[in-house]
């Protein structure tokens, strides 16, 4: 990607809601020097990014790739789930680069889908992939993140979509019962209302409230951990029931899309749930569609498994 082999490096970075990850990218498509950085920890991307590059031994980067978890509507960026916001073109200036790529993450992400090995990804039910059909990405973390790749003869394109912040689908008394006390909260209720970290945190004291049990001041990692040892019933009702909204959400983006070369699963959340999501409610709800589940019982569904896999994408939008 560089110009020379033996020149500089280029920055690629995955920017989140909590994590800040950087690395860099050698023209052999080769990353190194990966380091994570907490977002609370700086005031933006500059102040990070050259925190890193301090930090990073070598010749300094003259182009960069960025994904950052919120929409690309022009020159000024501001974070949907974290307090960072920044001019693409004065950040390009304060780091010294003659380029600047700012992308989603989603996006980053579903560039990536192509690159994974098949030990980086682990299936979840049964379906066929149909070659160059579309593909869906759905992933929860701090938020939830859509996207997917659509063929266009000789390449994949990737989407950049907001589809985590559609209106959200109830399927059953107990799930609108849910959403009705989000809906009180925050007036519209969206899948990232339930389907993330803060998601979960909310669908755990809604939960509560319909079901009249006392809730307790837990974090979402505290709540999936209490569900994977069975150490707390409520914790284990509230992530199956995470994981049955995953699916149903999965389903609508698999059958919106036409995605009958598979939907993957990213983010933070699901590749820490291991064989628990396997078991979950998530492949029965992603089929459940009337008429058309046999269409969607076709369609294979992947949870991502590599490590920082959005930085791959970030490198591969630099070509």
């Amino acid at each position: 990607m560089a110009s020379d082999p033996a020149g500089p490096p280029a920055l690629i970075a995955d920017i989140g809601g909590t994590n800040a990850r950087f690395a860099l990218v050698d023209s052999d498509k080769r990353i190194s020097a990966e380091r994570v950085l907490s977002c609370m920890d700086y005031p933006d991307l500059v102040q990070a990014a050259a925190a890193y590059l301090r930090d990073t031994p070598g010749l300094r980067p003259r182009r960069a790739a960025v994904a950052v978890a919120t929409p690309i509507t022009g020159d000024w960026i501001d974070l949907t789930n974290n307090h960072w916001s920044f001019s693409r073109e004065a950040a390009q200036q304060a780091l010294g680069l003659d380029q600047l790529l700012i992308l989603n993450d989603f996006t980053a992400l579903a560039r990536a889908l192509p690159l994974l090995g098949p030990d980086e990804r682990r299936a979840v039910g049964g379906g066929t992939a149909v070659a160059e059909t579309p593909i869906g990405l759905i992933g929860p973390g701090t938020g939830l993140g859509v996207s997917g790749l659509v063929w266009s003869g000789r390449r994949w394109i990737p989407l950049e979509t907001e589809g985590g912040h559609v209106t959200f689908s109830a399927c059953d008394e107990r799930e609108w019962a849910v959403s009705r006390i989000i809906q009180q909260r925050f007036g519209h209720v969206s899948p990232e209302r339930l389907l993330s970290g803060p998601g979960l945190v909310n669908l755990y004291h809604a939960l509560a409230q319909v079901e009249g049990w006392s809730a307790e001041n837990l974090q979402a990692a505290e709540i999936t951990e209490y569900a994977l040892s069975e150490s707390c019933w409520h914790c284990l009702e509230v992530v199956e029931m995470f994981c049955g909204m995953l699916g149903t959400a999965a389903g609508n983006l698999a059958i919106t899309l036409g995605a009958r070369g598979g939907v993957y699963l990213g983010g933070g959340i699901v590749p820490r749930l291991g064989e628990f999501f396997v078991r979950s409610p998530f492949r029965a709800r992603f089929e459940t569609k009337g008429r058309f589940s046999g269409y969607l019982a076709a369609i294979p569904t992947w949870v991502i498994i590599a490590t920082h896999p959005a930085l791959r994408g970030a490198a591969a939008a630099l070509d």
